[in-house]
């Protein structure tokens, strides 16, 4: 099995580009090749978040019960607190910067979502961008994106793939700029957090076991 690592000499381009021709870039290659979380995360400035989150959210579409939410939830959550406490550039440790996707993942990825994200290009645009760099917003950001990946890794049938494409509209809109559509995502999101959540008592009963191990 080969790693990958990011071909295009010039980094500003990968700052450019779309999204979709971001996943089309990672899906080029042998299927049996590696693709690195710190090879992908490379030159991305600003959108570098989306990227991380847009990676964190594959394994909700395993189509295996609990797997995809055990390996998703705890990424996620990962991203979600790093916006939270404001970072401006992402953390991982060394073994987890070491390892990612494999090509053939992403390969059967992009033909699901390819004609989505082209559909995507024709109304997302670099718009509100207060609602994406102010300190408050990104902060609230990463709030959900906490609370939405504890939920992607409890056991809540049936949940995985709504978690998982309500994830990628956080992602899409880190990625494309687009603060409308991260407006979106915000509602989408409390619907979420607030239904599956709070109503369910399973994010209560999981902040518990948490707070008990700690305490």
């Amino acid at each position: 099995m080969r790693t990958w690592s990011p071909m295009t000499p010039d980094v500003g381009s990968r700052e450019e580009a779309g999204t979709r021709d971001l996943l089309a870039a990672m899906a080029l290659g042998e299927p049996g090749d590696q693709l690195r979380f710190a090879d992908l995360l490379t030159g991305l400035g600003k959108r570098v978040f989306g990227m991380m989150l847009f990676v964190a959210t594959l394994p909700a579409f395993i189509p295996i019960p609990g797997v995809g939410g055990a390996i998703g939830g705890p990424l996620v959550v990962l991203v979600g607190a790093q916006l939270l406490i404001g970072l401006r550039k992402p953390w991982l440790p060394a073994w987890l910067a070491e390892r990612g996707p494999h090509r053939s993942a992403v390969q059967r990825f992009e033909i699901v979502l390819e004609p989505w994200f082209r559909r995507l290009e024709r109304f997302s645009r670099p718009r509100l961008p207060g609602v994406l760099d102010h300190r408050a917003a990104i902060m609230f950001t990463g709030l959900q994106l906490v609370l939405l990946g504890v939920l992607l890794a409890l056991p809540i049938p049936f949940t995985n793939y709504v978690f998982g494409l309500l994830l990628l509209a956080y992602a899409l809109a880190l990625l494309e700029r687009d603060g409308a559509l991260m407006v979106w995502a915000w509602v989408g999101g409390a619907v979420a957090i607030g239904f599956f959540g709070v109503l369910s008592g399973a994010l209560a009963t999981a902040a518990g076991d948490w707070l008990g191990r700690l305490f």
